[in-house]
C-alpha cells in the first residue's frame, strides 16, 4: 500500500530517494519522509504530511548529506496523517531509523511491553514498536538484531533499517509485503515496486517471505529466515522507463486507457498458434482438466469483477459450475473445495493480501491453484501451482484499466484452453480463438469512436448514478460503476437489469444518471423494458449498445455504439468505453485522477 525506496552508493542519497518516492506516488499515500545516514554515523530524518512536493520543498531548503538512505510514502492505518506519524521512525537511542509497509497486528501488546521497559512512544503508529524492538535486541550484530525483532511481529511487513554504527548499508526484511532489490553499477537499491527504480536499473531480485537483505554500495547480500546466505541471480526486466512516465498524457490513467490495444495484443497474440491456445506457466495435465468438476474464482475489486465476467464465459463454454468469491471472505466461510476444483486467483500485483490468503487456503484444502497476475516474480506467481501472466506492463494509475481488460483476455484464453482439452468441438474452439484475436482491434475501435460525446454533462451536479445490464453486461456494469466511484467520487451502484423492480427503482428520480449496457441481442428486449421503466421516472439514461441491440437505447439521452462482437466477448470493448466515461466525468469534476483519495494501488494488508 505504502511506498519504500532505499539507496546505497557514491552519490548523495536524498535526491535519489525523492525521485524514487515520486515514482511511487501512484501507490496512494498521505505523508512522506526520508532518513539519510552521514559518514559520521548520524541519521537525519526529514518528513512531512502531505504530497511529496512538500517533502521536496523541505529538502530543497536543507538537504541531508549522506550516500545511504531510505524513504517512505505512508498511507495511514494506525494514527491520523501527521508529521509525527510519518515515516521514518527513530528508536529511543537514535541508533536506528525504520520505514515499514504493512500492519503489525500485535503492536498494542508490543507497545505495552516496551513502555513497561522504559521506551517512550511519540507516534500512534505500529511501526514505532519495530524501532524500539531493534534497540531492545541490539547486541553487536545488526542483522541478528533485525531477525530477533521481526520474530516478535505478527502481521505483514516490509522493513528497511538504517543503523548509525554501519553507515554504509541498509538492512531489510520481508513478510507478506513486497520488496524488490535493484542491482546497479557501484550503487544498489531497494523498493516496494520496480517502477521506482526503472530509471536507474533493470536488474532485480524479488525478496521472498521470511528473507533478509543487506544493501550497500559494494553489493547486495540475501539471507533466509535462518540467516543462511541465499544465492538468487538478478532477473533483467523488459520494462522501460517510458512505461512509468506519462509520455505527454495529462494523466497516467488516460495513457493506460489508450495503451489497452497493445496490452491486449501482448497478452493474447503470443499464446495463439492458429486455433491452438498455448499457455506458458500452466502445467495442468489433460487428465486433470477432464476430471474437473468445478472452478472457483477469487479476487478483490476489479479482479473480482473480471471473475464475474469469466463465470458467464466458463459456464457457457465448459458447462462446469463456477463460483466467484470475494477473496477477503473466502477463507473465513469454511469453503468447500478439493482436488477436482480449480481455484483461479486474480491479482494485478500478485501481492494482494486477501488473494494470497485465499490461494493458501485453497491449497491447504487440496485444490489446485492458478494465479492470473501481471507481475513476474510476485508472491502469487510463486505460490500458485500454475501462473498465467497478463502482459499489461506497469500500471501507475490507482484505478486499473489495462490491468483489468488483460485479466479478462487471459481468462478467455484459459477458458478456451480448458475447453479444447475437454474435447470441445473444433468449430467452437475456432470461434472462441477468433474472438479472442479480435480483442485488441475492438478496443482500438472504441478509442477511435470515443471522440464522439460520452454525455458526461448528464453527471454534472449529481452525487448518485446507477449501472445495469444482463448476463455479461452485468459484469461490465459492476466494473463501470467501480471506475466512476473510484475517480469521480460519485456514488454508483451496479445491478442486473432484472433486479430493478426489487427495490432499486425506488431510488430513481428525475435527473438520476443511469448507464445501461446492452450487447446481447437475446437479452436486449429484457433490458429495454428496464430502460422504459427508468425513463418513465425521469432518469437520464446513457446506453452502450451494439448495432443489433440499438432498440434497447430507444428514448435514452445518449447512445454509444460499440463495435460488433460476440456478446460473450463484449466486456473488453464496453469496459474501455466506460473507463473513458468515468475519466471524463472525473476531469470535469476536478478530481485527482491518478491518486484518488483514500485509495492505494496495491492492497498488501487485510
Amino acid at each position: 500500500m505504502c511506498g519504500i525506496v532505499g539507496f546505497a552508493g557514491a552519490k548523495q542519497a536524498a535526491p535519489v530517494l525523492l525521485d524514487g518516492l515520486e515514482k511511487l506516488e501512484y501507490r496512494g499515500y498521505d505523508s512522506s519522509g526520508v532518513a539519510v545516514v552521514g559518514s559520521c554515523g548520524a541519521i537525519r530524518v526529514v518528513k512531512t504530511v502531505g504530497r511529496i512536493k512538500q517533502l521536496g520543498a523541505l529538502l530543497g531548503r536543507d538537504m541531508p548529506v549522506g550516500t545511504v538512505g531510505i524513504g517512505h510514502t505512508r498511507w495511514a492505518t494506525h494514527g491520523e496523517p501527521s508529521d509525527v506519524n510519518s515515516h521514518p521512525h527513530m528508536s529511543k537511542s537514535g541508533r536506528f531509523a525504520v520505514v515499514h509497509n504493512g500492519i503489525i497486528e500485535n503492536h498494542a501488546a508490543l507497545r505495552a511491553e516496551l513502555t513497561g521497559k522504559g521506551f517512550d512512544f511519540v507516534s500512534d503508529t505500529d511501526t514505532e514498536a519495530i524501532a524500539h524492538l531493534l534497540d531492545l535486541y541490539y547486541a553487536g550484530d545488526v542483522l541478528e538484531c533485525v531477525a530477533k525483532a521481526t520474530a516478535r511481529l505478527r502481521g505483514s511487513y516490509a522493513i528497511c533499517v538504517l543503523f548509525t554504527g554501519t553507515p554504509d548499508r541498509i538492512y531489510a526484511a520481508r513478510q507478506g509485503s513486497p520488496l524488490v532489490l535493484g542491482y546497479g553499477d557501484g550503487e544498489n537499491f531497494i523498493a516496494s515496486d520496480a517502477p521506482a527504480l526503472l530509471s536507474r536499473t533493470r536488474d532485480f531480485v524479488f525478496m521472498h517471505d521470511g528473507e533478509f537483505a543487506v544493501v550497500s554500495e559494494e553489493g547486495i547480500k540475501l539471507f533466509d529466515r535462518c540467516l543462511s546466505p541465499v544465492d538468487r541471480k538478478p532477473v533483467r526486466s523488459d520494462l522501460d522507463v517510458a512505461s512509468a512516465e506519462k509520455c505527454g498524457y495529462p494523466h497516467f490513467m488516460l495513457k493506460e486507457i489508450y495503451a489497452q490495444p497493445k496490452a491486449l495484443a501482448d497478452t493474447v497474440e503470443p499464446r495463439l498458434r492458429g486455433d491452438i491456445v498455448t499457455l506458458d506457466g500452466v502445467a495442468m495435465s489433460d487428465e486433470y482438466i477432464r476430471a474437473l468438476d468445478g472452478i472457483c474464482i477469487v479476487g478483490c475489486g476489479s479482479a473480482y469483477h473480471a471473475g464475474v465476467a469469466a463465470r458467464y464465459f466458463f459456464e457457457r463454454i465448459l458447462r462446469l459450475p463456477v463460483a466467484v468469491e470475494h477473496a477477503g471472505e473466502y477463507r473465513y466461510r469454511m469453503p468447500v473445495t478439493g482436488k477436482q476444483t480449480l481455484t483461479v486467483a486474480i491479482s494485478q500485483s500478485g501481492e494482494t493480501a486477501d488473494t494470497l490468503a485465499a490461494i493458501r487456503e485453497a491449497k491447504r484444502l487440496g485444490s489446485r491453484t492458478l494465479a492470473v497476475v501481471n507481475v513476474p516474480g510476485s508472491t502469487a506467481s510463486r505460490e500458485a501451482d500454475d501462473v498465467l501472466y497478463t502482459r499489461a506492463g506497469p500500471e501507475i494509475a490507482v484505478a486499473t484499466t489495462k490491468g483489468y481488460t488483460t485479466q479478462i483476455a487471459a481468462l478467455y484464453l484459459l477458458g478456451t484452453y480448458i475447453a479444447a482439452r475437454r474435447g470441445a468441438d473444433d468449430a467452437l474452439v475456432s470461434r472462441l480463438v477468433n474472438n479472442v484475436r479480435k480483442l485488441p482491434e475492438n478496443a482500438e475501435r472504441v478509442l477511435k469512436n470515443s471522440q464522439n460525446a460520452l454525455f458526461t454533462e448528464l453527471f454534472a451536479g449529481r452525487n448518485d448514478a446507477f449501472f445495469m445490464g444482463r448476463g455479461m453486461d452485468f459484469a461490465t456494469a459492476l466494473e463501470g460503476a467501480l471506475k466512476l466511484k473510484e475517480i469521480s467520487y460519485i456514488h454508483a451502484e451496479a445491478y442486473p437489469a432484472s433486479e430493478l423492480k426489487h427495490g432499486t427503482i425506488s431510488l430513481i428520480e428525475p435527473g438520476t444518471p443511469v448507464v445501461v449496457i446492452a450487447t446481447d441481442k437475446a437479452l436486449a428486449p429484457k433490458t429495454a423494458s428496464a430502460v422504459r421503466e427508468v425513463n418513465a421516472r425521469g432518469a437520464d439514461v446513457i446506453a452502450f449498445v451494439g448495432d443489433d441491440t440499438r432498440a434497447a437505447a430507444d428514448g435514452t439521452r445518449g447512445t454509444f455504439v460499440l463495435p460488433p462482437c460476440d456478446p460473450l466477448f463484449s466486456p473488453v470493448s464496453a469496459t474501455v468505453a466506460l473507463q473513458l466515461l468515468a475519466y471524463r466525468v472525473a476531469v470535469e469534476r476536478g478530481c485527482d485522477i491518478d491518486k484518488p483519495r483514500n485509495l492505494a494501488k496495491s492492497v498488501t494488508v487485510e
